[in-house]
This record gives structure tokens, C-alpha cells and sequence, in this order.
């Protein structure tokens, strides 16, 4: 079954909404390493154009910040790639590697044009894999850590078991404390939910049908179009205000 990476996205802005830290006390020293070494992740930011968080995260996540070891899956980056992407490398430097991983690696984050909260969260999910989505459950990648998160792990490549907890720290719990750490940091605009651009498509669809109606009562071409006017207009404001309502979030 294949997800939908916009409801996904829609869950994940949930999820970040809501979630509290179980294991505050663990995230804390871990997001200060990854602070402190902003300006390495900074350089491979400007090469990309993802932000520096993301792959400060990613890099806790894949290698515990290990600079012997690539982003893309942990392996030694002065080797040629055993585990998938397999193949990769060697690299000179543990920054080409990143960029490798990043522009040149499924799921090609470069590219990503949502760095909102919930578009970077999405991302994120989509560089460990969707087989947490695909269960219609939270990923422990992103919420390990969170009370998002309970239990399920894929303890090996296409192997989950419904028991084991994941001990590693999510993406999303490191997000928000070195936010707390790092005032400056700044997520994007977020495009409609999947909610939003039904109730807006809704919305517009009335205004139209309504304006039919009207010009087929009688109402002369003039008085059905200023109709649909204002039921588009009344499109318009919702948008704005859920715009407005998403920048605050």
C-alpha cells in the first residue's frame, strides 16, 4: 500500500503538536554536541540547501555522530558502502559523504522544497523508510523519545517486531530541544493539510454551484458572479487564517 506522504505530513504536524519528552534528561547533552558542531553541519548546509538541523539529526540517528562514519547509513565513509545505499563511496571527507547522502541518495532531501516542521519531519521519516507509515504507526526514527511513541522497531532490513522498544533518541525530541538551544532556528511555511485544501476545494466548489443556481433562477449574469465572488472570498480567508494559524505552530 503506498503512503501518502501528505497525510503523513498532516500526522507528523499532530504528533509534533502533542508530544511531550519521556527522556529528557538523555536528549539534553546529546543536542548540545550537536549544537556545538553547527558550523561543520552549517558547511554542508550551504553545498545543499537543507538546513543544518536536519542533518545534524540524521547524523545522531544514522552514527551517533560518529565523523568516521557517513550520514547516508552509518558505514565508514573511506570505504565503499556494505549497507544500503550500498556502494557508496569512498569519500575524502566525512562532509562529501554528506553530500553525497544527501543530493545523490534516496530520498534526494535535496530536493525537499517543504522545510516546515512538518515537511522537515516527513523527510526525515522518508530517509529511515516508510514501513513505520506503511503500519500506520509512529516512527521511532522521529519519536523515540516522545510519548509519540511506545514500542515497534525494524530490528534488521524488512524485519519489525511489534515488541522491541527503540532505544535510540528520535529526530523529533533532538529538534525540539536543540531549538531550545539555538533560539535562531527558524522552520518554514507550511503548504494547506490535506484537510484544509478539501475544505477550501469545498468551499470553491459551493461558491460555483451556487452561482449556477442562481443564474438559472434568474439572477442576471452580473448578480451570480459577484455570487461565486464571495463564496471564493470566504476560500480565500480561510486559507489565510489557517496560513496564519500554521506560521504561529
Amino acid at each position: 500500500m503506498a503512503v501518502s506522504l501528505a497525510k503523513l505530513r498532516d500526522a507528523n504536524l499532530r504528533r509534533w503538536t502533542a508530544a511531550t519528552l519521556t527522556r529528557a534528561s538523555e536528549f539534553a547533552p546529546v543536542a548540545k554536541r550537536l549544537v556545538a558542531a553547527k558550523a561543520r553541519y552549517e558547511a554542508v548546509s550551504a553545498r545543499t540547501g537543507i538546513p543544518w538541523p536536519f542533518i545534524a539529526v540524521t547524523h545522531q540517528r544514522e552514527s551517533s555522530q560518529s565523523w568516521s562514519r557517513s550520514l547516508a547509513q552509518g558505514d565508514p565513509w573511506d570505504q565503499v558502502s556494505t549497507h544500503v545505499p550500498k556502494g557508496r563511496g569512498p569519500f575524502k571527507s566525512w562532509e562529501d559523504a554528506a553530500y553525497d547522502a544527501l543530493v545523490n541518495c534516496h530520498p534526494y532531501a535535496s530536493r525537499n522544497k517543504d522545510w516546515s516542521i512538518a515537511g522537515t519531519l516527513t523527510k526525515l521519516e522518508e530517509y529511515n523508510g516508510l514501513g513505520y507509515a506503511m503500519k500506520g504507526i509512529p516512527s521511532p526514527y522521529l519519536w523515540s523519545g516522545t510519548d509519540q511513541y511506545k514500542s515497534g522497531k525494524y530490528v534488521r532490513d524488512g524485519v519489525f517486531d511489534a515488541n522491541t522498544v527503540d532505544r535510540q533518541l528520535g529526530c523529533a525530541g533532538l529538534l525540539m530541544v536543540i531549538m531550545q538551544l539555538d533560539p535562531s532556528i527558524k522552520f518554514g511555511t507550511a503548504p494547506p493539510t490535506v484537510a484544509q485544501n478539501t475544505a477550501t476545494g469545498a468551499i470553491v466548489a459551493g461558491a460555483v454551484v451556487g452561482a449556477q443556481q442562481a443564474h438559472a433562477s434568474g439572477f442576471s449574469l452580473g448578480t451570480a458572479i459577484t455570487i461565486a465572488a464571495i463564496g471564493i472570498g470566504a476560500a480565500g480567508v480561510v486559507w489565510l487564517l489557517w496560513h496564519l494559524y500554521r506560521n504561529r505552530a
